[in-house]
């Protein structure tokens, strides 16, 4: 491993009459024997535990040095050999969320992952509420930064790693980082969008009050909208390395775009809107327990699959929920289509607790809950090719608060206004995507990989974002889901400095675009807000799919 920690196990020379030289030249020269070709620093706290530990050691030691970002620093001397318990840690600073792993740096296995809330939701579910929170306002923005470690620092509990780890990696938006150094982030958002620092580089992580004796990476970002998080995707899928040319698409409430190989790379970044995330829609929600995660319409009924402890399946049939055996019936009884409907054992026995009550009821619907209903309802008929609901097509369609809304579980809706906001959401993600391949002069057809990476591209349904024109139609299995590339890339580079230097390389190459400068961003933004596309051309899978559904709807 050639990774930003070392720990070498070192046997003295004892000093003699003949050998006087002092207890720090003596390390520093056996260092240089074991292979450490690099400058190392000795703090003075480290230099005033070598007396009496090298003698109560007898001259037999393992040193722990953390690269700085010019040198190695020395942050621990132990007596005997202890190079075993080599650890480091790779933090995704999500805005929602923030994850982490324990690493064996010896080996580069994972040794564990763990997550938690990150603490500044009190201020606001979206960024921009926190932004404003703590803008101009030193105590305020002091209250975030705590947040934003101690989100860390809960992490770091869950794997009990502030003892052992010496080393981490931490990527996340500009905002995030800004964050977590305790700068103001109004500037993120702010004309010019002139961000106070996008290379933090390495600090000590007892500046940021992290409990771990070595440092702190913090990745680059190219621009205020996109972060360090999407360069560590950038490192974990190689893109700029490969021949090939691959598109890098990170969907969120903003979304970020890399298209290129390793002859060039473009780049963009924009707001797409907090309807991915649950947000704005009425009976929306993150992922989590108790959400609608996929859905289906099947003979007129609904079907939906809830996250919870166990699979659970609802269905709908005009306003009223079946019983689990005859849901099951009845998808098995509808066609050869509906088989592996609800993907996992949902038997009624399973979906019940010790008193025989359901454990997770839906409580609401997320991003790809939302995209499975609204291509479900356009491929059914139940909306047009503007979103806009029908009711005629199905009594579960019905009038509430002067405006149509459809009942996609017992006591849920899904409104006309929740349709036009995520048309809007999906249009922008499109948009960003066609800007890009024009720039770059290339079609879609040009890309070896699409790589959709979060959370969002983990769980939301290919055919379905298709479908609803969000991502463009193309070869399926050139779609991959690229998992939290964030968090990956945090790893490759704890276990490997040499990457220090391709990230060098990436923000050299990239090209930022500004799609609030392209001169026809909202004439191509409204063309998308049709369902597909205004232009249906485009989607020739669809239209079949949808032909070969309405003839199974009349039939």
């Amino acid at each position: 491993m050639n990774g930003l920690s070392r720990k070498i196990y070192l046997e003295l020379p004892l000093p003699t009459e003949d050998d006087p030289r002092s207890d720090q030249q003596r390390i520093l020269d056996s260092l240089a024997a074991a292979g450490v070709e690099e400058r190392v620093h000795i703090p003075v706290h480290i230099l005033r535990k070598l007396y009496p530990l090298l003698d109560n050691a007898k001259w037999k030691i393992t040193v722990s040095l953390a690269w700085n970002g010019e040198n190695w620093e020395m942050v621990e001397i132990e007596e005997g050999d202890t190079t075993a318990q080599h650890y480091g840690l790779a933090v995704d600073l999500g805005s929602t969320t923030v994850v982490a792993r324990l690493l064996d740096c010896n080996s580069g296995e994972i040794l564990k992952e763990v997550s938690c809330f990150n603490k500044q939701i009190q201020w606001g579910t979206d960024i921009l509420s926190r932004i404003f929170y703590c803008k101009d306002n030193r105590e305020k923005l002091e209250e975030v930064r705590r947040a934003t470690v101690e989100s860390i620092c809960e992490c770091m509990d869950k794997l009990d790693a502030s003892h052992s780890a010496f080393s981490m990696v931490i990527a996340g938006n500009t905002t995030m980082i800004h964050f977590l150094l305790g700068m103001d982030a109004f500037c993120v958002f702010y004309t010019p969008h002139a961000v106070h620092a996008d290379c933090p580089g390495f600090q000590l992580a007892r500046d940021l009050d992290i409990p771990l004796k070595g440092y702190v990476y913090c990745y680059p970002a190219k621009s205020n909208y996109l972060g360090g998080d999407i360069i560590s995707g950038m490192i974990d899928t190689e893109l700029y390395k490969k021949n090939e040319i691959s598109v890098f698409f990170d969907i969120g409430t903003n979304g970020e775009l890399v298209i290129g190989n390793k002859e060039f790379l473009l780049c963009g970044a924009g707001a797409a809107g907090p309807a991915l995330e649950g947000g704005v829609v009425r009976t929306g929600m993150r992922a989590d327990v108790g959400a609608v995660d996929e859905v289906k319409i099947r003979d007129g009924n609904i079907f939906v699959h809830v996250i919870g402890k166990q699979a659970e399946c609802f269905e709908v049939m005009h306003g009223e929920r079946k019983n689990q055996k005859n849901i099951t019936d009845s998808v098995q009884s509808n066609t050869e289509k509906m088989t592996n409907l609800l993907s996992e054992d949902v038997s009624d026995e399973k979906c019940k607790d010790s008193n025989g009550k359901r454990e997770t009821p839906p409580q609401g619907i997320c991003g790809s809950g939302i995209i499975d209903l609204i291509a479900e309802l356009f491929l059914e008929g139940w909306i047009d090719i503007r979103g806009k609901l029908s009711p005629e097509k199905s009594p579960l369609i019905q009038e509430r608060d002067n405006q149509f809304c459809v009942e996609y579980a017992p006591g849920l809706y899904f409104y006309q206004k929740d349709i036009d906001e995520f048309i809007r959401t999906k249009s922008a993600a499109h948009t960003m995507v066609e800007i890009m391949l024009r720039e770059s002069g290339l079609d879609l057809n040009q890309a070896d990989r699409f790589y959709v990476a979060g959370a969002f591209g983990k769980h939301v349904s290919k055919e379905s974002a298709i479908t609803i024109g969000m991502y463009h139609d193309m070869d399926r299995d050139h779609i991959i889901n690229a998992g939290n590339s964030s968090l990956e890339g945090a790893q490759k580079l704890l276990l490997n400095r040499s990457l220090l230097t391709d990230i060098d390389q990436i923000l050299e190459e990239m090209v930022y675009i500004q799609f609030a400068e392209v001169e026809d961003f909202l004439e191509l933004m409204v063309a998308a807000q049709a369902l597909p596309h205004t232009d249906y051309k485009r989607y020739p899978t669809v239209m079949e799919k949808l032909k070969e559904r309405q003839k199974d709807i009349k039939l």
